[in-house]
């Protein structure tokens, strides 16, 4: 097998991956000895430099030590492991949640087990890989739907047995291009076909939420109790590594025993659950964080409108720029680096060719003069490129 796609873009002058960063993550980090603006993180409440979240993981370490050398199943879980897992619950109101080693491995363990063989998942074509992955590995018949349409949805859940479990799953905000899943239909037609519903709210915790409580999309809508299982992440809004899935008592039990991928993996460290714990506090105490993020998002996205950028359909602070083109996307990431600007190139396969885009994400910590100098940068390069007039 030849695989040489790096090495050509290496050749070129424009691998843009791997870039080493040399400071703190916060919106402006050292690369190379340089400074630039970062538009390509996903802490978007800015708390992985906050002192409370830092002391948190300092204090943590110092008690516990550096690691658990171990699963949760067995010697690895902390008293802070289970006040963290009752303070999920509680923050979603589940009645339990369970805390894994990263947020990949919450939707690889569970769709590995929660259905048999005998029952049905359907899921978004625009899913996040970890939610494909944990389905290629269970057993169960998948059927995949047309991305944020119900219409597919439907022909999908109508092919499924009516005696049979139907697990629909759905990220709340799609990571690439921001958008947010049709959670009022698909809960509707989930009533309609006896289905269970799960959210993976990655990238909404933190984010979105009545009153900007940052609960995510699920309580956007006010459906929290219309969703059965309900992930979240750490490595975002939670400034740490580490996620979770929270639902009723009898599934979360069975996932404890179950899940594999916690099972068979070492619990998450004594600081990322510290670190967690401190940034899900600040979280419900400053909810002013969140709000702060939209009022700076509602700004972007009205700038990159005005100057003639294709945004697609997003709705959070993710916006994605699109291109259409693979070697110009690398080119514009290099660019704009050379100019003081981080941003992440999105290509095939992880998006068709010709859906090719620069995603652009904000923190709540970004200053508008950040904003502004970042976006006319980038216009100027698109336009350049002959990519906006």
């Amino acid at each position: 097998m030849k695989y040489d796609a790096p090495q050509r873009a290496k050749a070129a002058g424009i691998y843009p991956y791997f870039r080493a960063i040399e400071s703190d993550q916060d919106t402006e980090v050292v690369i190379n000895g340089k400074k630039v603006l970062m538009f390509g993180s996903n802490a978007y409440l800015g708390l992985t430099n906050h002192p409370k979240v830092k002391e948190a993981a300092v204090a943590a370490t110092k008690k516990y030590g550096t690691g658990m050398a171990g699963s949760r199943f067995l010697n690895g879980t902390l008293d802070i492991h289970l006040e963290l897992e009752r303070k999920l619950a509680n923050f979603m109101d589940k009645d339990e949640a369970i805390v894994f080693p990263t947020g990949f491995s919450v939707n690889e363990g569970v769709l590995g087990c929660i259905t048999d063989r005998n029952d049905f998942i359907i899921w978004d074509e625009r899913d996040h890989a970890s939610i494909i992955e944990g389905i290629r590995t269970s057993f169960s018949t998948k059927y995949k739907f047309r991305h944020n349409d119900m219409g597919s949805l439907e022909k999908q859940l109508k092919r499924c047995d009516p005696r049979r479990v139907k697990l629909i799953v759905v990220d709340g905000v799609f990571s690439m291009e921001g958008d947010l899943a049709n959670l009022p239909e698909i809960v509707r037609l989930a009533r309609k076909y006896n289905a269970n519903i799960m959210v993976d709210e990655a990238h909404s915790l933190g984010v979105l939420g009545k009153r900007y409580s940052g609960k995510g999309v699920c309580d956007h809508f006010g459906l929290l109790d219309d969703v059965d299982l309900v992930m979240g992440t750490f490595s975002k809004s939670l400034a740490s590594i580490g996620g979770f899935i929270a639902g009723e008592y009898a599934v979360i039990n069975y996932l404890r025993h179950n899940a594999r991928t916690n099972i068979f993996s070492a619990s998450i460290t004594p600081a990322s659950t510290a670190a967690a714990s401190v940034a899900l506090d600040i979280l419900k105490s400053e909810p002013e964080r969140v709000k702060r993020l939209w009022e700076l998002t509602h700004y972007a996205i009205k700038q990159f409108k005005e100057k003639g950028f294709e945004l697609g359909p997003t709705e959070t602070p993710i916006m994605p720029l699109y291109v259409r083109d693979n070697d110009k996307t690398f080119l514009i990431t290099k660019l704009l680096f050379e100019e003081g600007i981080f941003v992440n190139p999105v290509v095939s396969p992880a998006v068709a060719p010709d859906d090719t885009l620069i995603r652009y994400s904000l923190m709540a910590t970004h200053t508008k003069e950040q904003i502004d100098f970042s976006i006319e940068h980038i216009a100027n390069v698109f336009k350049k490129l002959q990519i906006i007039e």
